[in-house]
């Protein structure tokens, strides 16, 4: 059997992998159960927490982790662009009927483009329990390519971004044919031309950046607007 070392990422399977490597040996049902015991507040969504999946049961941190190692959006469904499935809506109508209430302030987990274009890439359908946790209702679409969270490492915060600057300097610097700029390759020609070409590249990344209104991850997950 050939291992797939370049499989797509499932979102849920990551998503819920994280949650039981970090989350506390807890019940977390009873957890988030006893909390909205103590702080319910008009328009949280009524649930019989005895008919939940535990499983499917996310605080706001862990959904922020995930959104930014992957560079995803945590949004409200108004701003998603896209269209649930009827298989999502099904969920949804039986989720209702079993808890006998109607359920509302659905959010949506998925990349940036899919809240200005209609695109297929692994979106998550959530529920507000309250108390900043979140019930996972449906996923679809296609899995995330296996390279995102590597692909977007660098921007999840400056430190990351320079070491990845500074290794792409590098890179180009190692297979630069030195005799073009100087007849002595020796190590300081080579420092030298490497400063030059970092200070290129930082500068192509940072004029692109500031053109296309780019941020870090961390900055982004949540956020509405399109140049972010």
């Amino acid at each position: 059997m050939k291992l797939n070392l370049l499989a797509s990422t499932n979102l849920e399977t990551v998503l819920k992998a994280s949650v039981e490597k970090h989350r506390k040996a807890t019940d977390i049902l009873s957890h988030v159960k006893s909390l909205l015991g103590k702080s319910r507040f008009e328009g949280t969504n009524q649930f019989d927490f005895d008919q939940l999946e535990s499983a499917n049961i996310f605080s706001l941190e862990e959904i922020k982790t995930i959104c930014i190692d992957y560079r995803l959006r945590f949004l409200d469904i108004k701003y998603f662009k896209g269209s649930i499935p009827q298989e999502g809506k099904n969920k949804i109508a039986a989720l209702e009927e079993t808890h006998q209430t109607h359920l509302s302030g659905f959010k949506i987990m998925a990349p940036s483009v899919m809240f200005r274009l209609v695109k297929t890439d692994d979106p998550l359908l959530f529920v507000p329990l309250g108390n900043d946790y979140f019930y996972l209702i449906h996923k679809w679409g296609k899995d995330l390519h296996p390279l995102r969270k590597l692909r977007m490492l660098p921007f999840q915060n400056i430190w990351n971004l320079l070491l990845f600057l500074l290794g792409v300097s590098l890179l180009i610097t190692a297979i630069t044919p030195m005799g073009m700029f100087t007849k002595n390759a020796d190590s300081t020609a080579f420092l030298m031309l490497y400063f030059f070409i970092f200070k290129a590249v930082a500068a192509v990344v940072l004029f692109c950046g500031i053109m296309l209104g780019k941020n870090f991850n961390p900055a982004i997950w949540n956020s509405k607007y399109n140049k972010t």
